[in-house]
């Protein structure tokens, strides 16, 4: 029985510290593993690659959801037919007509983020947040651990997260076992940097001779996913002037996950991203879906959300700095 040390790398500031950290100490029997969302920017894409072909080979994985169109696919087959019955006090409810149009787009993409919301019909949220789990951690579970797990070899975990991001990762312990497998074999979970703060990760990167991801010199605050559920305003201002495609990407992703909704109104942003859902003064007429567009549109405004910011609203590129980062890089 031996310990297979695991790092987890998303192509983000943390988990590349992770990883130089790891190699710095010279950990045996070490892996690195990458779960392609589908939804990250090409920079993270090429920032990975070059972390695999310059520090440490890094494996790709995906998840496969061709079984699970099939089970869906199925689903709404029974709808049509009326073999389906919604569950007492539902508030919204399949129809034939809803189904008829799920399955015009219910088909592989092969694009893992999008397959995803074309299963569940909707995008992931703050309260229902599915996308790590599905993207990252069960690929990751399925294809990297269970094999190792099964062979008898104890699996430590390497999971880039720091306390100081959140209240929720202030509480987590720097090393937890968190199962015992069937085969005897023990998964821990190891946070080496969970103490560390922004200043250390960058001066891993420092000390390795390792650039940070070209994103957070451009006004990132996160790479994972572009743009994150979670992106803050000045962070969607600069995604609309740095890469108006990735708006238009989810746009499009808007209008082919609402033909996979039972209600047909499935937006990428919740309708109070803004903190204005009941006062749009400064956006268009009350859209029926609330999409990407309109919480750009948002982004464009000043303090309190009601009235346009020119200088924000006409910051193109080619007249702003080239770099804009928050945490100090341009200097």
């Amino acid at each position: 029985m031996a310990d297979q040390n695991i790092i987890s790398v998303s192509g983000g500031k943390d988990s590349t510290a992770l990883l130089l950290l790891a190699i710095e100490r010279g950990s045996e029997n070490m892996s690195a593993v990458f779960a392609d969302t589908g939804h990250e920017h090409a920079i993270t894409y090429d920032y990975v690659k070059y972390l695999s072909d310059t520090v440490f080979p890094i494996r790709t994985i995906r998840p496969d959801y061709t079984e699970a169109f099939a089970r869906r696919r199925a689903f709404m087959d029974r709808v049509i037919a009326g073999e389906h019955k919604e569950r007492s006090g539902a508030r919204h409810i399949w129809t034939a007509e809803a189904a008829r149009n799920a399955l015009e787009v219910l088909h592989p993409t092969g694009n893992p983020f999008l397959d995803m919301c074309l299963i569940h019909g909707r995008f992931p949220s703050t309260r229902v947040r599915f996308c790590s789990e599905e993207l990252k951690r069960d690929p990751i579970t399925k294809q990297v651990h269970e094999p190792i797990l099964a062979a008898g070899d104890d699996i430590i975990s390497w999971q880039g997260v720091r306390a100081e991001e959140s209240p929720s990762r202030a509480l987590l312990p720097e090393n937890e076992m968190k199962l015992i497998h069937a085969s005897g074999a023990e998964f821990w979970n190891y946070r080496p940097i969970l103490k560390w703060t922004v200043e250390q990760v960058f001066a891993m990167h420092a000390k390795h001779g390792i650039e940070p991801n070209p994103l957070y010199k451009l006004g990132m605050g996160r790479v994972g996913c572009m743009p994150c559920i979670h992106a803050k305003k000045d962070e969607l201002l600069e995604i609309s002037r740095r890469f108006p495609g990735e708006v238009e990407r989810v746009a499009a992703w808007e209008a082919l996950v609402q033909r996979a909704s039972k209600t047909g109104t499935a937006t990428f942003f919740a309708m109070d991203k803004t903190g204005h859902a009941d006062n749009r003064t400064a956006l268009d007429a009350v859209p029926e879906r609330f999409g990407v567009e309109q919480v750009i549109k948002w982004a464009q405004t000043g303090k309190g959300g009601k009235t346009f910011d020119m200088f924000r609203r006409s910051g193109e590129q080619e007249d702003g700095p080239l770099c804009t980062s928050i945490y100090g890089l341009c200097e």
